[in-house]
Order: structure tokens, then sequence, then C-alpha cells
């Protein structure tokens, strides 16, 4: 079973917009929800699903909004959550900012979708822009011809529309991986994870089937070519158009894509990972006087790669002041509302070294208060390279008219949350 009722409120647990899809719940059971989120606040035992009696809410907060689903029977909660994580994304489509003044501007539209997304508690057509071709903001001008349903909603493929042309047929791919990486200060990695995502923008016409091919361990073994370099993904999610059964029968990645710009898939690859970026720090810091900051960054991958935007956060006392830098390449900034050195370059080639060294003067009296000691973090982008080897062996457009369409790959690795820990 799923919602009875969807509500949003503002912060003070004021009803701005409501709708009863089973008439199961009382309307009103609504207002003890704010007395009990701050009950379960002040306690410490603050959770996504608040009960009173039989009446259970889930609730999300976005903005300066709250998103509660309300229902008294024993509820798929996972799917409660989609849908209200949904609900903001669709929102935030039509209205650009999701916030209590876009609710109250746009109450007919917002009735609007709520009676397509969700009928008698159950989520129906949530894509943005399967909805955008005929719940409009324009509500006034109503013409005889959009009161026809698109027959994208009646479609076995919901996600794309019949009809579509270009001139031009191509789809571009983007794989895009981020590193997560903590090193301690011996410089030990205690943790690395590799987070992707395959993103398309396809600019296909017609009804296109899609086959993508990956260098995937499981493929590979099925088929008996164990040859290359393999991958193994785990925690793989796919994009609705994506036929699972297929996947699982012979893991090929068979689809019919939606239109414009998707995420077709995400993984994650649970591996250990040489930090790209390695960083060598020392932090001196002379009590009453002052605190000098060395810092040793090199690029530990391929020479012909290149590391672009590269920033290096480096944590300084809340208290220093009267900065100065030198470095070997790029700019060094003091953020002191941040209580760090941001230090920028522009273009990192592989195997390359640089240094950068601070000096900043400390009080004289003392800072009595415990100071944390953050990480030090990196930011970067490396285009034409994935860690991970994962890599695109083919991809396949079959459409019944027979046209030629290219597709073009694209490869990225950026950091994720990336820290290494300092001594001091």
């Amino acid at each position: 079973m799923s919602a009875s009722a969807i509500f949003v409120l503002d912060l003070k647990g004021k009803v701005l917009i409501c709708r009863n899809y089973k008439g199961d719940v009382n309307m009103a059971e609504i207002d003890h929800f704010l007395p009990l989120l701050m009950q379960h606040e002040e306690e410490g035992l603050l959770c996504p699903v608040l009960s009173r009696g039989n009446v259970h809410f889930m609730w999300i907060k976005h903005s300066n909004l709250y998103l509660v689903a309300t229902t008294n029977k024993n509820s798929n909660a996972s799917l409660v959550y989609s849908f209200l994580y949904k609900l903001v994304e669709v929102f935030t489509e039509y209205f650009k900012e999701l916030e209590e003044e876009s609710i109250q501007d746009n109450f007919v539209v917002v009735y609007e979708l709520l009676d397509e997304l969700m009928d008698f508690g159950f989520p129906q057509t949530t894509d943005s822009k399967i909805l955008q071709e005929y719940i409009t903001q324009e509500g006034a001008k109503l013409e005889v011809a959009k009161s026809k349903v698109p027959t994208t909603v009646t479609n076995a493929v919901s996600w794309r529309s019949e009809g579509i042309k270009y001139k031009k047929n191509e789809v571009f791919i983007d794989v895009i991986e981020s590193i997560n990486v903590l090193v301690n200060a011996n410089g030990s990695v205690m943790s690395s994870d590799i987070v992707g995502s395959i993103k398309l923008k396809t600019m296909l016409s017609g009804m296109p089937e899609l086959r993508l091919g990956l260098n995937d361990r499981v493929l590979f073994a099925l088929t008996g070519r164990d040859k290359g370099k393999t991958v193994v993904m785990e925690d793989v999610k796919f994009h609705q158009c994506v036929r699972l059964s297929r996947f699982d029968s012979d893991r090929t990645i068979s689809f019919i894509p939606p239109d414009g710009e998707s995420e077709l898939m995400s993984y994650r690859i649970n591996t250990h990972v040489k930090p790209l970026i390695w960083i060598e720090s020392v932090i001196e810091k002379f009590s009453h006087s002052r605190v000098e900051i060395m810092v040793k960054a090199k690029g530990q991958f391929k020479k012909q790669s290149v590391a672009n935007n590269v920033e290096v956060r480096v944590p300084v006392p809340s208290d220093a002041d009267s900065p100065k830098f030198k470095t070997s390449t790029g700019q060094a900034k003091y953020v002191p509302e941040k209580n760090m050195v941001v230090w920028t370059i522009k273009s990192f080639p592989g195997g390359k070294e640089f240094l950068m060294r601070a000096h900043f003067g400390l009080p004289s009296v003392e800072n009595n208060e415990l100071e944390g000691k953050p990480p030090i973090t990196v930011k970067f982008e490396i285009p034409y390279f994935t860690v991970s080897g994962i890599q695109v062996r083919y991809m396949k457009i079959i459409e019944k008219s027979g046209y030629q369409a290219l597709p073009w790959v694209r490869y990225i690795t950026q950091s994720g949350d990336y820290q290494l820990r300092t001594n001091v």
C-alpha cells in the first residue's frame, strides 16, 4: 500500500496545499505533525517516520517546506520517499525554485500535478517532460486540441513521445566517475571507492532501440571472452527505460532512450584507489606568534593526462591573520570566513610536483577554544580518463527507418569526497 494523503506545509506547520487520495485518514491529523516533530527533535529521537496512534507521517524537508505523506497502513516506505523526492524534482522543473512562495503562486498547477502524479495513493506519471506536454503554466489558454491526453501517458514507453524528428541524429555519452578517498595523517589510505554514472544527451528521430556495451567482467565471463581490462560494477541503478529482464539474462543494456538529457545508470566500484593527487603537508604552529604551512601536491596519474581547475583547501586556525603566500604555480588565497587557504591550479599535468608555502601571524593572546582538526580537501577534474578503466565498447542504434546515427563518448574523472588528514 502507498500514501493516503500528501501535504505541503510551511515551517510553522501551516498547510499550504494538500491532496486526499484515499479518504481513510482524517485530514485534521496533520495538525499533530509539527508538535510531534518538535517533541522528537528536543528528545534527540528525530526519525523520518513519525507515528501518532495508527497514523504514520513520512516526511522530508526541502528549503522552507515540509512535504508529508500520511497513511494508516503498513505502507512501502521506500516507495513513498522515492515519490516525495520525485515530487520535489517535478516541482523544481516547473517552478525553478521550490519554496513557499512558488507553491502559493502556482496553486492551480500544483493541484493538477498532484492529480496526475498519484492516483488512489499510487504513483503514476512522474516524468516531468511528459507532464509538461499537457500540464502547462498557461492554464487560462486552454485549447481544444490540448484536452486530448498525450499518447505518452497511455504508451508502453511513457518517457518518450512519438514523432520526434532531428536533422542530424546523434547521441552524446558521458561517463563520469567521482573518487572518494580518505587518507590518514600517516599517509595510509583508510577508505576509497569510485561512484560512477553514465549520462546521455539523445538527439534521435523516431523510436530508436539502443544497445550499450561495457567492459563488464560478468558479461565477459558469461561469453568466455576474458581478455583485456574489465570492471566489476556494484549497486547498479538504471533509468526506467532499461529492460531489466534482458540485463539479468545476458547483461545487455537495451533501451528506448528519453529525448534530451537523462542519467542512464549509476554504479559503484569498491576498489583500492591510489589518490590521483597526493598531498604532503607540514604545518608548524608556534604559539603566540605564527603558523608556517608547506604543502606539496603531486599528480599520480598518467603524464599525458591533465587535471583541470584543481583546488587544494588547507585549514588554518580561526584566529590567524596577516597571510603571506609563495607558490611554484597557481594562486593561493585566504578565505577567513571558512578558516582555510584555497590554492588554485588551473592546469595540473600528470607526474608533476608543485609547492605552496603560507605564513600566518597568531595573536599574542591564546584562543582557549578547542578547535577540531579539519582535513585537507582537494577538488579536481581530469577529462578523457577513468580511474576504474570502464569503457564503452559499442553503442548500437536501431531504428525502423534505418538512418545512420553518430554516438560520441566522453570520459571524465572528478573528485568526490577527497580528504587527507593532517597531524596538526
